[in-house]
């Protein structure tokens, strides 16, 4: 985990010109090297004094709190809210295992070390207009399934036109590269995240299945059956 001293680069409080938007009161945040994603689920062992004492406060108010990927500088700009939806253990040294699920977007304008823990003033990022196209979004469904035949995962039955942005689905169920997560999340519709989802599947693929093939051949004998 990294340490986060004083070297923030702040950001100014108050209205944001481009958006329209207005601040939010202070959130608290969980800086952790994953990107997580609205809609996608992410278990947590929570075991740092100060992110108990977080945690906990969370709990007791029914809050949610920010989850934001950490850097050599600090946090990004760019994160996603975290529900609790269970404690699933609890520790007699007060760690816990909890299940979450990301909930919106964030962008963090100003960060408030207060507390034991970083908190920060965010403004709520809303998607623009415009949907991925049908054959876009059949494409993108197509890739995802071979993505997890590979890697050997079962899906669920479920229907994907009920799915509420689809793009973090598709990214979200997969082990995937942060860098393109994380850009993901700064991404404003729809339309734009599913053009990236495919783009980026059918860059991964070929050598995915190629991996996947040389696997198979050095568990066997040499040859493809």
């Amino acid at each position: 985990m990294l340490l986060f001293g004083c070297a923030f680069q702040v950001k100014l409080r108050g209205y944001n010109k481009n958006t329209g938007g207005v601040l939010s009161k202070l959130l608290p945040l969980f800086p952790l090297d994953v990107v997580l994603l609205p809609g996608a689920p992410l278990p947590l062992h929570v075991f740092e004094p100060r992110y108990k004492e977080m945690i906990g406060e969370c709990l007791a108010g029914d809050k949610l709190f920010g989850i934001v990927r950490s850097q050599e500088e600090g946090v990004a700009d760019i994160g996603c809210t975290a529900e609790i939806l269970d404690v699933t253990k609890k520790y007699e040294d007060g760690r816990m295992d909890i299940t979450t699920t990301g909930r919106r977007r964030f962008e963090v304008m100003e960060v408030n070390q207060e507390r034991s823990f970083l908190q920060a003033e965010i403004l709520y990022i809303e998607d623009e207009p415009g949907s991925a196209t049908k054959q876009e979004i059949d494409t993108a469904v197509d890739l995802h399934k071979q993505l997890l035949e590979i890697a050997g995962v079962e899906e669920e039955d479920s229907s994907y036109s009920d799915i509420a942005q689809l793009s973090y689905y598709l990214a979200g169920s997969l082990p995937l590269d942060l860098d393109f997560k994380q850009n993901l999340l700064t991404m404003k519709s729809e339309a734009e995240r599913m053009s990236a989802v495919v783009s980026y599947f059918q860059a991964i693929l070929p050598t995915l299945k190629r991996t996947a093939m040389a696997r198979k051949l050095a568990g066997g004998n040499g040859h493809v059956h």
